[in-house]
C-alpha cells in the first residue's frame, strides 16, 4: 500500500513541476510482464492489450460513443501512435495515462499497443492522469472537480499547489470545486453533457437546483436566461442583498461572462465594456499560463 502519510508526500519532489516531470523519474527495475518474461526498463515497448486496466480512480468517467469508434477507425487505419502510460500492478499492468487510446485499441481488435511503463505512486498516477486529461481537455467540469477534491482530501495537496501542476488560477480551482456543492442529480447532467458548466455555475446557492436543472435542459435554456431563473427563484430579501452587493451598478450580464470566460482560461478575466466598445483583459501568473493562452488562441501547440 502507497504511504500517504504527512511526511510522505512533503518528500514528493514532483508537485508543481507538470506532467514532463512526473514522467521523468528514471525507472526501477523491470517488471515482470503478464506472460512472466523480464521487460526491458528503456523506451517504448509493445504490451497485448488484455495486460493493463484502467486504474478505478481515473478522473475521467465519461466516454462518448461516438468519439471512441471515431478514434477507433483513426486507430486501425495508422495504429495507435501515441503510447499509453502504464506502471507495473500485480503480474499485469494498470493505465496511468491513455484510459481512452486503450479503449479505442480494443474496438479495433489491435492484439498489441506501444507503451511506456514508469514506476509511479498513487500520488503521482493521480496527478498524471489529471494533468494529462485537462492538457487535452478531455475531463468535463465535473470531473475535473472531483479530481481536483481526490487531490486534497487523499494527498494533501493545497489549491494553490493544484493551481501551479494545471498552470490555472486558484480560483478557477476554487470555481470548479463549488460545482460539487450541488445535488448528485444536476452534477450526473453536467457529466453527461445534458447541461453545460455554465448552466451548473448559475445553479449553486438557488432553491431546488435540481428541479431548476431540470427546467433548463427540458426548454433548452442558455446560460444567461439560466441565471436569470435562478435569480427569480430566490426569495425576494436574497435578490435584493445581491444587487446591493453589486453597488447596483455592475452589469450582471458583464460579470457572468467573465465567469464563463474565466472559467474557460483558467485565468482571472476582466471585461471592460463602453459606448464605443471595450477591452478584455486576461491576467496570468506565469509564463506558462501566458503559452498556455497563446495556444488556445491560435489552436497551435507553443
Amino acid at each position: 500500500m502507497t504511504d500517504t502519510s504527512p511526511a510522505a508526500r512533503k518528500a514528493r519532489p514532483g508537485l508543481g513541476r507538470g506532467l514532463s516531470a512526473l514522467l521523468g523519474d528514471s525507472l526501477p527495475e523491470a517488471p515482470v510482464s503478464a506472460d512472466g518474461e523480464a521487460v526491458t526498463p528503456s523506451g517504448v515497448r509493445q504490451l497485448p492489450v488484455s495486460a493493463m486496466a484502467p486504474h478505478p480512480g481515473q478522473p475521467r468517467r465519461y466516454f462518448d460513443e461516438d468519439a471512441l469508434d471515431d478514434l477507433a477507425q483513426s486507430i486501425k487505419a495508422r495504429g495507435l501512435i501515441q503510447p499509453i502510460v502504464v506502471r507495473p500492478h500485480g503480474h499485469s499492468y494498470q493505465i496511468v495515462a491513455g484510459e481512452r487510446r486503450w479503449r479505442a485499441a480494443q474496438r479495433a481488435r489491435l492484439h498489441e499497443v506501444p507503451v511506456i511503463v514508469r514506476e509511479l505512486s498513487d500520488a503521482d498516477t493521480m496527478e498524471i492522469a489529471l494533468v494529462e486529461n485537462i492538457q487535452r481537455q478531455d475531463l468535463n467540469a465535473i470531473e475535473e472537480a472531483e479530481a481536483y477534491a481526490r487531490l486534497i482530501r487523499e494527498f494533501g495537496h493545497t489549491q494553490e499547489a493544484l493551481a501551479k501542476l494545471v498552470h490555472k488560477s486558484r480560483s478557477h480551482i476554487s470555481n470548479l470545486m463549488r460545482l460539487l456543492d450541488l445535488p448528485d442529480s444536476v452534477r450526473q447532467m453536467v457529466l453527461v453533457g445534458t447541461i453545460e458548466m455554465g448552466h451548473a455555475r448559475a445553479l449553486i446557492g438557488a432553491p431546488d437546483p435540481a428541479k431548476l436543472a431540470r427546467q433548463v435542459a427540458d426548454k433548452n435554456l442558455s446560460v444567461r436566461d439560466t441565471e436569470k431563473l435562478a435569480r427569480e427563484a430566490k426569495p425576494a430579501a436574497a435578490r435584493r442583498k445581491g444587487a446591493a452587493g453589486q453597488g447596483g451598478n455592475r452589469d450582471a450580464d458583464l460579470a457572468a461572462l467573465e465567469g464563463q470566460l474565466g472559467d474557460v482560461l483558467g485565468l482571472k478575466v476582466q471585461i471592460a465594456h463602453g459606448e464605443k466598445g471595450g477591452t478584455l483583459t486576461v491576467s496570468y501568473g506565469t509564463l506558462d499560463q501566458l503559452d498556455m493562452v497563446c495556444q488556445r488562441l491560435s489552436g497551435e501547440k507553443i
